[in-house]
């Protein structure tokens, strides 16, 4: 095998592996952990105001 066969079977290899990562991403299974993940960000806010209100009362 010469180098050109390596690097068209490297490359058929990383593409399936990128169409593959693509679907698992995108797949509906995994919709509501990627939504609640999404949320983490309000959630901390939220957090953080019930803390700031907390710390004002006091």
């Amino acid at each position: 095998m010469d180098q050109g066969i390596i690097g068209s079977i490297f490359t058929v290899i990383v593409f399936v592996s990128f169409i593959g990562i693509v679907l698992w991403v995108f797949s509906s299974r995994n919709k509501k952990k990627y939504d609640e993940a999404a949320n983490l960000v309000f959630d901390d806010e939220d957090n953080q105001e019930k803390t700031n209100k907390k710390d004002q009362e006091s």
